[in-house]
């Protein structure tokens, strides 16, 4: 495939218009289609303003970004898809809407067209099926914001053609993008392996054993750009819980992946974050974590205006030990589910390091950071914690067992 191969997004909505962004810059006439044409509209103009900050920066000439805005076009009927070499679809991660779409693109597309989905959580089999030739579906997960965040996971389907992997690796490659090849499997690497991310932070929390600021500054202070808490807000707390729910179901109820009460409650009052101006910290018009006031935040989680004050500070209130215990937690869950991954196949080690540290930023590749103290160091800590709580949310997997007795680093395998 090369930069003469016309591409077709499907969804201009921030990943949609974000993805049709890339492709452009990478040379492709991008078709953008939208069932609303006010959302293509609205995304044409948010690019335009995007690729002016970008020459005001000196990140780009004039002529470069006006090339790269006449490169895309606008589309409001499927039908002027027709001639696309590729298709990527990010529209509402709903199975039944994605399936009925790809069997539409296939009344229009020609045979050698490729259809890929977006999906962060939903099968790749399970869509491609919905074809009639399933051969030619394979999923590519970007990640939000698409232009600026490198990585993206390139999911094979059951039926997909072995050849094309390889081949949407190297046009990602040729996008300037980081690619990683990984399994149908849910969650794919990146929504798989972060789970406990939130998960063991709120179950932190739920015991009273540290306040959400506590947390998020301990976090931080391992490496990891913002706490749990503050990147639920960011990616808003109902799709954090949408994509919880999704892989839990999909694992079929595993306890490692089970979704709080905590975080139910607040998809269910509204506070979804920084988009609806509080969630689990309350935030002013430019989404920066207000500071407390002669109020409190009427529900909020954060109501505590001590608890507000140390979160505005991003300030850490727990003594070492306190602090230690929350990040081994919260970092042994984190290892034992990317060592989990690989003795699945979910991906190679390399690939599962590379897509934590550059889908999320984390600040060191997982199965990496685990060697750096050995399998046996965090095998001691999740049989110390299942021990204690008796849930098989903590069983250690089988690799890190192995890795221990083994005394080999989990990169090895």
């Amino acid at each position: 495939m090369d930069s003469t191969m016309k591409i077709a997004v499907i969804g201009a909505g921030t990943m949609g218009s974000g993805i049709a962004q890339v492709a452009a810059q990478a040379g492709h006439d991008v078709i953008l289609f939208d069932t609303r044409r006010e959302a293509v509209d609205k995304a044409l103009a948010g690019l335009h303003r995007t690729l002016d900050r970008l020459v005001e920066k000196g990140k780009l000439t004039a002529d470069a970004a006006n090339a790269i805005h006449q490169r895309i076009r606008p589309a409001s009927d499927l039908k002027e898809l027709a001639g696309s070499g590729l298709v990527i679809e990010a529209i509402i991660e709903d199975l039944g809407i994605k399936k009925k779409l790809f069997a539409e693109l296939e009344n229009v597309l020609g045979p050698g067209a490729v259809l890929a989905t977006n999906t962060s959580s939903l099968s790749v089999t399970a869509i491609a099926a919905a074809c009639a030739r399933p051969e030619r579906v394979i999923g590519m997960h970007f990640f939000n914001p698409a232009p600026l965040l490198p990585l993206v996971e390139v999911v094979p389907g059951l039926a997909t053609d072995a050849g094309l992997a390889p081949r949407m690796y190297a046009l990602m490659q040729a996008w300037s993008k980081t690619p990683v090849i990984c399994k149908d499997t849910p969650g794919f690497i990146v929504n798989r392996v972060a789970r406990p991310f939130y998960g063991e932070a709120i179950r932190i929390y739920e015991e009273g054993i540290a306040d959400m600021p506590t947390i998020d500054a301990a976090m931080k202070s391992a490496g990891f750009k913002m706490g749990p808490f503050e990147l639920m807000d960011l990616i808003g707390n109902d799709i954090n819980f949408t994509v919880t729910k999704t892989v839990w179901e999909a694992f079929f109820f595993d306890p490692r992946y089970k979704p709080s009460f905590t975080q139910q409650r607040q998809v269910e009052s509204g506070r979804l974050g920084r988009k609806s101006g509080r969630g689990y910290y309350m935030y002013d018009a430019n989404g920066a974590i207000l500071p407390p006031t002669s109020q409190t935040s009427a529900g909020s989680l954060a109501e505590d205006p001590a608890v507000q004050r140390r979160a505005a500070a991003g300030s850490l209130s727990g003594d070492p030990a306190e602090v230690k215990v929350i990040v081994d937690r919260i970092l042994a869950m984190l290892i034992n589910e990317a060592a989990d991954a690989l003795f699945w196949k979910v991906a190679s080690a390399q690939d599962i390091d590379l897509a934590m540290t550059k889908g999320v930023n984390y600040p060191a590749g997982l199965l990496a950071w685990a060697d750096q103290q050995g399998a046996g160091h965090w095998l001691e800590k999740l049989e110390s914690l299942q021990a204690e709580y008796g849930e098989d949310r903590y069983r250690p997997s089988p690799l890190l067992r192995r890795a221990a007795r083994e005394s080999r680093p989990l990169t090895s395998y």
